[in-house]
Parts: C-alpha cells; structure tokens; sequence
C-alpha cells in the first residue's frame, strides 16, 4: 500500500498541458413552498369549525408530500388550497367563539330568569 502511494506521488502532474474542462451541476436547494401544516394542525384542534381544519391539514400533508417529490407546482396548488381553508376556519371559529360569548351572556340570563321567576338562592 505504501508502494501505491508512492507510485501516485511520484506521477505528479497530467502531461497534457491543454486546457481543463470542468463540468457544472447545479442542485435546487429545498424549494420554499410552505404547507401551512402547523397551521392547519392548529386549525384542526382548536377551530375545527365544519371540519376545516381538518380539511385544511389533509391539503397541508398532501403539500409537503408534492415537495418532497419535486412537484413544485402541485405543492403551491395544495399549499394554496390550505391556505383559503385555514383562513376560514380561523374566521369562522373566531365567529363562532364570538357568538357563543354573546349567547351565554345575554341570553342565557333570561332563559334562565323566564324558567324560574321570583326564586330565591
């Protein structure tokens, strides 16, 4: 092995002097599509209102797998779609939430009042 070694010092440099050719690979780094999944993992546990949230994560999952693949362009489309569907599951559950608020303080009183009038406590 030391023999071999040697042997490769001792050749130096190429004996054709002309000129070098060198090849160029250009490699895509990771394309920046985002999936919106944490957002969409948020939307499904938190406002989950008609099922968008978890609508919007099965686009979010099927997003990142496009990416994975090479598929920009499917990526974006999925991407998208999650996108509009995490934008109104957040408007609607914040409806909703506001909504719920608004029912439990004015009219849960007077049902209340209506059902057992003049009561004490």
């Amino acid at each position: 092995m030391i023999r071999e070694q040697h042997e490769v010092s001792v050749l130096g440099d190429p004996q054709n002097p002309g000129p070098v050719m060198s090849t160029v690979v250009n490699i895509q780094t990771d394309t920046v599509v985002p999936d919106h999944i944490v957002w969409s993992l948020f939307n499904t546990l938190f406002f989950n209102t008609c099922c968008l949230g978890f609508v919007a994560f099965a686009f979010s999952v099927k997003s990142r797998d496009r990416k994975m693949v090479g598929d920009v362009i499917g990526a974006r489309s999925y991407a998208s779609t999650a996108k509009c569907l995490n934008i109104w599951g957040v408007v609607l559950g914040i409806f909703m939430s506001i909504g719920l608020i608004v029912l439990l303080v004015f009219v849960l009183p007077g049902v209340i009042h209506s059902v057992m009038p003049n009561r004490p406590f």
